[in-house]
């Protein structure tokens, strides 16, 4: 078994093998900072570059040929399938998701019709199968969380304060819970397509729920990530739930029907795990500011998340957020090193 389902799993490796090294992968890993990324990507939107197959085989496939991570993730984005289904986002180079029309009102639920993965994302499962059957290592397939996808469909830009989402959410809750369904059933396809096309480990991105307290992360989004995950718990793959800021939220996240939950840089591993109850593996959570910084500093604190970790076999070791583009990629591939040779459970 790969490390990074082992320990997706929580099940210990045999002492003394590679089996029980910490596995290392690193979000936003396929780009940002390398420099044959660039290369590759060229000009405009990358919505353009996920859908050309040939680029994002190649761009899914870069990180793990210079980093030696023990695990790919498809080059795509959480907006691809509400931009495969012609809801009118874009993702504009240097801002991130926008709409021109943003969701307002209940006329605009039409504009989310259901997704059809062979129809609407060929291309995905196309770069799936490529990647799977050259790469060596497990493919993580994703999709956006409920929250974090509304929120960009919503304000109609990336926002620090979210108050159009928390307007409609609060005002008018059943507008929202109808977004949410809509929401839910299309990450329900893109994840089981994915998986179908070889991902072996699914990851929900709902990057930005922690702007929420947690009765209002229950009762606004709970449901609906629960759903997500339970709508592909058939598959038989573990399901990773990640966000930033949710140290408050960590419990709701696990009860979501996780198996492995995401942890950022504010929450210590330790404390993670009481909050979990042990019950889930845990992923992070390093720093990423600190990739952009010396290797003696980074050293330092690579060693100080394994032994927060303190040997426990449900640990992936991964940044708490993604890749910077300012991140050094001689330091990340020293932290994959280091994390392989010291790392064990």
């Amino acid at each position: 078994m790969f490390p990074l389902l082992r320990a997706a799993r929580q099940i210990p490796g045999e002492p003394g093998s590679d089996a029980n090294r910490v596995p290392v992968w690193f979000m936003r890993q396929a780009g940002r900072s390398l420099p044959e990324y660039k290369a590759v990507r060229g000009e405009g939107t990358i919505l353009h570059v996920i859908a050309d197959t040939d680029r994002a085989i190649e761009i899914t496939l870069q990180p793990v040929r210079r980093y030696g991570v023990d695990a790919a993730i498809l080059y795509s984005d959480i907006v691809t399938p509400v931009w495969a289904v012609d809801f009118g986002i874009d993702i504009v180079p240097g801002v991130g998701p926008m709409c021109e029309h943003p969701f307002a009102s209940a006329a605009d639920l039409d504009r989310l019709r259901p997704l059809e993965p062979d129809v609407d994302l060929p291309y995905q499962a196309e770069t799936i199968k490529a990647v799977v059957a050259e790469g060596g290592v497990p493919l993580i397939g994703f999709a956006g969380g409920p929250f974090t996808l509304a929120s960009y469909l919503i304000e109609g830009r990336p926002s620090r304060t979210y108050t159009k989402v928390k307007a409609l959410m609060f005002s008018d809750p059943k507008l929202w819970h109808q977004l949410c369904e809509l929401l839910a059933d299309i990450a329900i396809a893109t994840l089981r397509a994915q998986v179908e096309a070889g991902a072996s480990i699914v990851q929900l991105f709902d990057s930005w729920a922690g702007a929420l307290r947690p009765e209002h992360y229950r009762e606004f989004v709970l449901p609906h990530s629960t759903r997500i995950l339970e709508g592909v718990a058939d598959l038989n793959v573990p399901r990773t739930h990640f966000g930033i800021n949710t140290g408050e939220l960590l419990d709701q996240m696990a009860d979501a029907g996780a198996d492995v939950v995401g942890v950022d840089w504010r929450t210590p591993l330790s404390v993670a795990r009481e909050r979990t109850g042990g019950r889930v593996a845990l992923q992070g959570n390093l720093d990423p500011a600190l990739t952009t910084g010396t290797w003696e500093v980074m050293e330092k604190e690579v060693r100080r998340v394994l032994a927060d970790n303190d040997g426990h076999p449900g640990h992936i070791f991964n940044l708490g957020h993604g890749v910077m583009p300012e991140s050094d990629p001689g330091v990340l591939k020293q932290v994959v090193e280091l994390v392989h040779e010291e790392g064990r459970c």
